[in-house]
C-alpha cells in the first residue's frame, strides 16, 4: 500500500529536480526497497537488482538516518499530542527497519545530540 505513494514522492523529487530546486522530504523510509523506490521511482520494482538505479531515473538523494535508542524514543513519543504515531507501534517500527548501509548514499545522525548538532551535521552531509 506504500508503493503508490512513495512513486508519487518519487515524482515529486523529480519535478524539483528538473526544476533545479533542492527539496527535502521527510518520510520514514524504514526499508531498503522504499528508498530504492524513491530514487528510482518504479524503475526500482522492475529491476532484479533494484540498489543498483538505472541512470535515466535515478535521483541523488542523501538519506538522513536518525539514529537513537528505543528508550530515548519511546519517551519522547509518550509526550507528543494529538500525532498519530503511538509509542505502541515502536516496537514494530524497529522491527521492520532497515537501516541504510553501502552503497546507498546516506549519514547517520544521533537523536541523541542537541537540535542544532543534529542540523550542523546534516548540513555538513549535504555540502560535504
Amino acid at each position: 500500500d506504500r508503493i503508490p505513494w512513495l512513486c508519487a514522492l518519487h515524482d515529486i523529487l523529480r519535478r524539483e529536480e528538473a526544476s533545479r530546486q533542492d527539496a527535502v522530504l521527510a518520510c520514514s523510509a524504514l526499508k531498503k526497497i522504499y528508498r530504492c523506490i524513491l530514487v528510482s521511482g518504479p524503475a526500482a520494482l522492475e529491476s532484479n537488482e533494484p540498489e543498483k538505479p538505472r541512470e535515466n531515473t535515478a535521483l541523488k538523494i542523501l538519506f538522513v538516518h536518525l539514529d537513537g535508542p528505543v528508550d530515548v524514543i519511546a519517551r519522547r513519543l509518550e509526550k507528543r499530542r494529538g500525532h498519530f504515531m503511538s509509542p505502541e507501534l515502536l516496537k514494530s517500527q524497529f522491527d521492520t527497519l532497515e537501516p541504510p548501509r553501502a552503497p546507498e548514499n546516506f549519514i547517520t545522525v544521533s537523536i541523541e545530540k542537541s537540535l542544532p548538532e543534529i542540523v550542523l551535521e546534516i548540513e555538513k552531509g549535504i555540502f560535504s
